[in-house]
């Protein structure tokens, strides 16, 4: 089996990755490749695991914005990988389909809040090359955040940077 450009061992390659696996698998419902690529370097693995689990686990905002946050930053940096796992991230975090797809939409569409739209005009802002993220998109989120917030939104668009170059480098 093949799920990258270096090869794809399979899961029961990494027998002292089990255990993180199964709670990967058990949040997302499956395990993605790019963890098992990971797993080749299982302090890589975890110390990611545990990056993720913090983000995705914000106190400040809800599974579902964190979820669109991603989207919009896979959209923008352009990783189909990241695009395809984050918006079935969205719609099992009970982001409605009809929802996800006007997210290229989002700035004319009723779907999305105030605060969404904020966070989602620095989303996609910071997940291109060269970020085009401004002072002003801070200025807005502080309408509708905490600073606390706001730094759990620039975790997310940052994560998923990671994650956006890992898979597409990799070919994953």
């Amino acid at each position: 089996m093949s799920y990258s450009h270096i090869g794809g061992d399979p899961r029961e390659s990494f027998k002292d990755q089990q255990d993180t696996f199964d709670l990967i698998e058990s949040f997302m419902g499956y395990l993605p490749n790019s963890h098992l690529s990971m797993a080749k370097n299982p302090k890589l693995n975890d110390g990611f695991g545990a990056l993720a689990g913090t983000i995705f686990n914000s106190k400040h905002l809800d599974m579902g914005l964190v979820n669109l946050i991603a989207l919009a930053s896979s959209l923008s940096s352009g990783c189909k990988y990241c695009q395809a796992h984050t918006s079935h991230g969205a719609n099992r975090a009970g982001i409605s389909a009809e929802k996800i797809s006007e997210i290229l939409k989002y700035k004319e569409s009723d779907q999305f809040s105030i605060s969404e739209k904020a966070a989602l005009d620095l989303a996609f802002s910071a997940g291109v090359t060269p970020n085009t993220s401004k002072k002003e998109h801070f200025v807005e989120l502080q309408n509708h955040f905490s600073d606390e917030a706001i730094i759990d939104i620039v975790a997310v668009i940052a994560l998923f940077g990671f994650l956006n170059r890992w898979n597409d480098t990799l070919g994953i």
